[in-house]
């Protein structure tokens, strides 16, 4: 009878380490992420790889993995990246905030506060993945004190959307204060045209 071997188990995943994360090819970098985003306790290592890391295909697997996490923790690790100067980084942070709304949700009112003008119009589209009494009230006050107009149509194009009768007087004043912009008055037109219909 001929020796047949048995199929030996599965290798348990090497724990991954700071090096493992941001060291070797992009390949195996990438290889180091998915693993890591698979054990328990990783965000910090993921956090951290994120702020070395600048291979597009190793930072979205980053950026996958925190967001599956979705915790209170990989959401702090990529907020910041909201306001890189890379557009692809902006995009793939905001994609990840809002694949991870519950975890993202505290950090949406201080963003549409942010100096940068950018970043509160990113910002805009959390809102959308928001309880509607929250994101009318953010968005609200956020259009009464808005001074650019890119952010404000942001602002109202989500509120076309979800918002409720309670924001009608923020669609008002900034329709008011942007009386010379024909394309945004149009806009809270469709708003409010939308929030009074049954």
């Amino acid at each position: 009878m001929p020796l047949i071997r048995r199929p030996s188990p599965p290798s348990e995943p090497s724990a991954a380490t700071p090096a493992s994360l941001t060291e070797g090819t992009s390949d195996q970098r990438w290889a180091a992420v998915r693993a890591a985003a698979a054990q328990p306790g990783s965000i910090a290592l993921l956090a951290a790889a994120l702020t070395q890391e600048r291979d597009p295909r190793v930072l979205e697997a980053i950026f996958t993995g925190l967001a599956r996490a979705g915790t209170a923790e990989s959401a702090t690790a990529v907020v910041p990246f909201i306001r890189s100067e890379d557009a692809s980084l902006r995009a793939a942070a905001l994609d990840a905030l809002r694949a991870m709304p519950e975890a993202s949700r505290p950090h949406v009112a201080r963003l549409l506060a942010d100096p940068d003008a950018d970043v509160r119009l990113l910002s805009c589209e959390l809102a959308r993945g928001m309880p509607e009494s929250e994101a009318n009230r953010l968005l609200s006050d956020l259009l009464v004190r808005e001074t650019e107009k890119n952010v404000a149509a942001a602002a109202v194009e989500v509120l076309a959307e979800i918002g409720r009768p309670e924001a009608l007087p923020a669609l008002t004043r900034c329709a008011e204060r942007f009386a010379d912009d024909s394309f945004l008055a149009f806009s809270i037109k469709v708003a409010t045209d939308r929030i009074g219909s049954p």
